[in-house]
């Protein structure tokens, strides 16, 4: 079992070298549609990542960032002289802000909290890990299974480019630990709701609307009547959302549309409410006769459902209680890399980043003093999972 005095000590003692990093990556600035920015600073997180002992990979991309992934190695298992399989850990580099927004969101720290685009979500948590994995060389710490740190350029759109790499090393590993911020005030996440993206496009005829508007067939109507069939797949009960954000379509006013197009936000807790809206939206019949219809999209992040994540928040809860943290949990709305692995079956603990507020908003912050008790979670995590 970990100390937890000298562990929380070490880390309140390096509190403003950890506040100096995170000042570091923050003003690097890390928009995900820069792959110049990204790149170099992947290159930088990789000689940060080697500097600390690990064995590390640019993994590169060519339509995205590159991404990082660093191996640190444990001892074998005394009784069957085989290595552990090992803990997975999820970052992203890539932030929502884009280049220029330190003009108006400078970092700064007033009042006990740190300011600045990025910080909460996430590099704050890169920093965590960096410290973390110090922390064992200067501690003399010895980990419990072999580390696999994974860091991201795509998260804020999608995981196009990263999906199946996370879902590689997500198989060949024993739980993940996904460095998302926590839920304020600081509430680890064991569920996440799924999202999908669909689009619904609707083709008709065009026709005058003051000559003879008779001969045309409305898109727009058309599209008016699937919009309502579209929010009624929407169920309160069991918070699963289906929301039309987005509608486009026609020429002119006195044209009858020939197209219209509605772009589809859909968020479920549970793959069943996933895949019921996903039958219902590609099961979507015309009302109006000669309207067609045509449905393009999927989830993009399944739900991750508390089966994934019951058994391995409640080792947490006794981790973290060995070193005076009370774990709490919660749920949101927003998907993140961990709906990957959970869906796979994969331990999943998801918020371990430093807690804070105002993800991608102008307030967005961390709570300082949260640094040193954040930091030795993490550690104690690696070292005792």
């Amino acid at each position: 079992m970990i100390e937890a005095q000298p562990l929380l000590a070490h880390f309140d003692a390096n509190r403003q070298a950890m506040l100096d990093r995170i000042r570091e990556l923050v003003v690097d600035e890390t928009p995900t549609h820069d792959k110049a920015r990204l790149d170099a600073f992947a290159q930088r997180m990789a000689e940060r990542l080697t500097q600390l002992g690990g064995r590390v990979e640019i993994i590169p991309v060519q339509e995205r960032g590159n991404h990082v992934r660093a191996r640190f190695a444990a001892g074998t298992n005394a009784a069957s002289g085989e290595q552990a399989k090992p803990a997975l850990i999820l970052c992203h580099m890539d932030t929502v802000w884009p280049v220029g927004s330190l003009a108006t969101h400078p970092f700064r720290i007033e009042e006990g909290k740190a300011y600045g685009p990025g910080i909460f979500d996430m590099q704050s948590s890169l920093v965590l890990v960096e410290f973390a994995l110090a922390a064992l060389r200067q501690l003399g710490l010895a980990l419990s299974r072999p580390i696999t740190v994974l860091l991201t350029a795509d998260e804020e759109v999608g995981s196009q480019t990263s999906r199946r790499l996370i879902e590689e090393e997500a198989f060949a590993s024993q739980h993940v630990l996904v460095m998302e911020p926590p839920i304020p005030p600081g509430l680890l996440k064991t569920t996440r709701k799924g999202v999908g993206r669909f689009s619904l496009a609707v083709s008709g005829r065009p026709a005058h609307a003051g000559a003879e508007p008779e001969k045309g067939i409305s898109a727009i109507q058309e599209l008016a009547h699937q919009i309502l069939a579209l929010h009624s797949l929407s169920n309160p009960a069991t918070g699963a959302s289906v929301n039309v954000g987005m509608v486009s379509g026609g020429t002119a006013a006195n044209v009858v549309a020939a197209q219209a197009v509605a772009e589809i936000d859909a968020r479920a807790w549970t793959q069943e409410d996933a895949d019921r809206i996903t039958q219902a939206i590609y099961g979507l019949t015309p009302v109006t006769p000669g309207a067609q219809l045509r449905v393009e999209g999927e989830w993009n992040r399944p739900p991750l459902e508390r089966k994934a994540t019951a058994a391995i928040f409640a080792r947490a809860q006794e981790i973290g209680a060995a070193i005076g943290l009370d774990l709490q949990e919660g749920g949101t709305g927003g998907g993140s890399d961990g709906n990957f692995t959970g869906a796979l079956g994969i331990p999943t603990l998801d918020g371990l980043g430093v807690p804070g507020d105002g993800a991608h908003a102008d307030h967005e912050h961390i709570v300082v003093d949260q640094l040193p008790g954040r930091a030795a979670l993490l550690t104690a995590l690696i070292t005792q999972l």
